[in-house]
């Protein structure tokens, strides 16, 4: 096999392993490899293509960290729907008193608070942050 070829191999196995991981840095250092293998193509020698592999992957993999794809959303997982499921739902409010409430939810009594701008009445309300056992809802 040929030069370009292994570089190409290299870099399709670390596709595959990407896909099985779900990160981008793998695929940043496969881009790397087939530009090695890019220059293998072009007939550099050995060494050069090594360089190249390297600085293109390394170059590639600087700035995806420097993305908004190479760190994690920071989330408050309070209100978070992918976290709890319950961020969302409705829930019927028939009373208040001070700013909070009791109220039969998922077969449950939780308590309830008002979020930020939310008005005091009676009614269905949205569920906007879960704080232990309290709900702490908005305006429908």
């Amino acid at each position: 096999m040929s030069d370009w070829m292994n570089w190409l191999v290299g870099a399709g196995i670390l596709v595959i392993a990407e896909l099985f991981t779900g990160t981008f840095y793998l695929l940043m250092i496969a881009i790397g490899l087939a530009f090695g293998g890019i220059a293998a193509l072009l007939g550099v020698s050995g060494p050069i293509q090594t360089l190249t592999a390297a600085a293109v992957g390394l170059g590639a993999t600087a700035i995806l960290h420097r993305s908004r794809f190479g760190r994690p959303a920071k989330t408050n997982p309070t209100r978070d729907q992918n976290v709890n499921l319950d961020i969302g739902a409705r829930v019927a409010v028939p009373s208040w008193h001070e700013g909070r409430a009791r109220v039969m939810y998922r077969g449950a009594l939780w308590d309830v608070e008002l979020g930020p701008g939310a008005l005091p009445e009676a009614g269905d309300y949205r569920i906007v942050e879960v704080q232990g056992s309290r709900l702490i809802v908005a305006n429908a």
